[in-house]
């Protein structure tokens, strides 16, 4: 499968670094196709990976992955284009931080409404996912290194074509169907994208280790 990584920072190279492991061809995407961070993830990364525009890679994908800073994943993606993403499953991977307050960043879209939904909104034919964004980019790519891999990752989404492809990416990253817990309709991002705030908190009051989610019941 063709895919388009968007954002050239840990989480983007992260999962292109992981997808072109599995035998994906990947384009990581940034504002410029000379990007430092892209060319340099490109010659490291081998003959499956390539770095392009915003534009260039989401026009040779088939999936494409939001893995852009929040506030700026509208701006990013309308760089991209509408016609580049329309029809297209669209893995939202991003949380909506403000930093502008300092640190701990708040949530600059929250409660009634999220940052998924607000991208399904303003690319009404793209097929919108949202996953992985509730755990560190080493966790999203490698779920054994904690407990055996005993833990959860979150899906949200109104499309099950779409959710299909994500589940099966999911699990050639390493997880088990039984830990892929899809949450339904898109709006359960609400909740995905709010448990930020605890995260942060936890990772910091726990000395920076890494930890993630998993739901017990009875």
């Amino acid at each position: 499968m063709r895919i388009a990584v968007l954002g050239t920072g840990v989480v983007g190279r992260t999962l292109a670094g992981k997808l072109v492991q599995s035998g994906h061809d990947v384009v990581l995407g940034s504002r410029s196709a000379t990007n430092d961070a892209a060319v340099g993830w490109a010659a490291e990364a081998g003959p499956r990976a390539e770095a392009a525009t915003f534009a260039d890679a989401a026009a040779q994908a088939e999936v494409i992955i939001n893995a852009t800073p929040g506030t700026v994943s509208l701006e990013v993606l309308a760089a991209a284009s509408t016609k580049n993403i329309a029809g297209k499953v669209l893995i939202d991977v991003a949380n909506p931080l403000d930093h502008s307050a300092g640190f701990p960043p708040s949530l600059s879209i929250s409660n009634t409404d999220s940052l998924a939904e607000t991208i399904q909104r303003a690319f009404p034919t793209a097929r919108v996912v949202k996953a992985l964004n509730t755990m560190r980019a080493d966790v999203m790519v490698a779920p054994d290194r904690l407990a055996d891999g005993d833990h959860d990752v979150f899906m949200a989404g109104d499309d099950a074509g779409a959710k299909e492809v994500v589940a099966g990416l999911l699990q050639e990253f390493g997880w088990r169907p039984e830990h892929i817990r899809d949450l339904g309709p898109l709006e359960a991002a609400r909740g995905m994208e709010m448990w930020l705030p605890l995260w942060l908190r936890i990772f910091l009051n726990q000395g920076n280790r890494v930890f993630n989610i998993k739901v017990v019941s009875e």
